[in-house]
């Protein structure tokens, strides 16, 4: 058994099956670029990763996933290079996982108990450390293996690497049935908490603009931009998870509700999805979208098919005609392309419809950020009604309900002393306007 002084020593590897990197066209992404992704995740995490590499396979194993001459290659990586963590980027069935964990004697983590322990660590509202964990508890059900002791002084997310939640992995499931009662409970106020304020919002004229993307796309630093807040923007995967809500007002005077939330990522386990369903709700809810793409980055186009298809999962379509919620895509981080490539994206976004057109930015420098404000605005617009409407100075109430009501343009006093605003609403509510103030 390696010391504790090990344990924060990680390998990471890189499964690749021959025939499916045969086949991989330009949109899929290369081992190589996986096993990037894959470090950065145990980077994630602060474990240190002093190996990492790419493993061809000609077919997976039952029992190990990996053949025996390579399980017997790594076993001697793990102890050259004296490491207590192997990350194994891939998902490996209970049975695969405990094999190798003898094999090398060494904690093996696979893709998902990865993700779910980065979760873990950057979950922080109540509700977020609740899905994560409930998430944990179910993946844990199949695997009731007791927690290494040597990693319990470890501070971890969930669980893998010891930390809260430690206790649960080491129950029967009785007990961990028991416990995801309990947290289903409370997830179920927590949630009629957030309907509640939900349902405040929505009496708050001010449309939300959701950011998505793919994680490290920059959403964090964009939102700080736009906001002049301070999130937590590192250039590390799963900087954030919490959605993060700031109004905004516009430069043409509308005000909109910006969220920042979760980045999604490649094989994003289905149970975090359904786990995080309530916490992105904020982008089912959205008027607008924007999908934040790092465009310097070499797999930009496979993590555009990744996003989508998350999209598509909670309902949105992000190619529908006249979809809603409308989407912008946000070109982002053009200040690290050259003249030439900058160019060459300039020219392919101007040849779309003006409806699909992506806008490339900066979030970094603010290059294209007026541009961005602008086509918010223009998305917004589209859909809503304008109305001119006079006011008897006296009407101090009805200025007031259309403050809170509608979105509010233009206010003057006009040259016969009547209040002249400019408002704009949705097509429902418009009706509504016109009713109570006709003359």
């Amino acid at each position: 058994m390696n010391g504790s002084s090990a344990t924060g020593r990680a390998l990471v590897i890189e499964p690749a099956l021959r025939r499916a990197e045969a086949l991989a066209t330009a949109a899929d992404r290369t081992a190589a670029a996986k096993l990037d992704e894959a470090v950065g995740l145990a980077r994630a995490i602060d474990l240190d990763v002093v190996h990492s590499g790419i493993v061809m396979l000609g077919q997976l194993r039952p029992a190990t996933y990996l053949g025996k001459g390579k399980v017997e290659e790594i076993a001697g990586l793990v102890k050259s290079f004296d490491v207590g963590i192997v990350v194994m980027d891939c998902a490996l069935t209970p049975v695969q996982q405990r094999n190798l964990e003898k094999e090398w004697n060494a904690k093996v983590l696979d893709r998902t108990s990865l993700i779910l322990e980065i979760f873990g660590r950057r979950a922080r509202t109540r509700e977020g450390t609740l899905q994560v964990e409930h998430a944990h508890l179910t993946y844990q059900k199949s695997r009731l293996v007791r927690t290494w002791t040597h990693l319990e002084r470890q501070r971890g997310g969930f669980g893998f690497l010891g930390g809260p939640g430690e206790t649960q992995l080491e129950a029967d499931r009785r007990m961990i049935e028991e416990r995801l009662a309990k947290i289903e409970n409370e997830l179920g106020k927590v949630k009629r908490t957030r309907e509640l304020h939900r349902e405040s919002r929505r009496r708050v004229p001010y449309p939300i603009v959701a950011l998505v993307g793919y994680t490290n796309a920059g959403k964090s630093t964009l939102f700080n931009r736009m906001t002049q807040a301070s999130v937590l923007s590192a250039d590390m995967l799963f900087a954030t998870l919490d959605p993060t809500l700031r109004a905004v007002n516009l430069p043409h005077g509308a005000r909109i509700i910006l969220s920042d939330t979760v980045g999604f990522i490649s094989d994003l386990p289905t149970m975090l999805i359904a786990a995080f369903r309530a916490t992105l709700e904020e982008v089912i809810e959205a008027d607008v979208i924007l999908h934040v793409r790092d465009v310097s980055h070499e797999d930009a186009e496979a993590q555009l098919a990744d996003v989508e298809n998350i999209l598509r999962q909670l309902g949105v379509d992000p190619h529908a005609p006249d979809g809603k919620p409308a989407l912008i895509e946000v070109w982002n981080k053009i200040d690290r392309l050259d003249p030439a490539e900058r160019s060459r994206l300039a020219n392919i976004a101007e040849r779309r419809l003006r409806a699909e057109r992506p806008v490339l930015v900066s979030a970094i420098t603010g290059e294209g950020i007026d541009t961005l404000d602008a086509a918010i605005e223009e998305r917004l617009s589209a859909g809503r009604v304008l109305i001119e409407l006079s006011l008897d100075p006296a009407d101090g109430a009805g200025v007031s309900w259309l403050h809170r009501h509608t979105e509010v343009i233009h206010k003057a006093v006009d040259d016969q002393g009547r209040i002249a605003m400019t408002v704009r609403a949705d097509p429902e509510r418009a009706a509504s306007v016109k009713a109570k103030f006709a003359h």
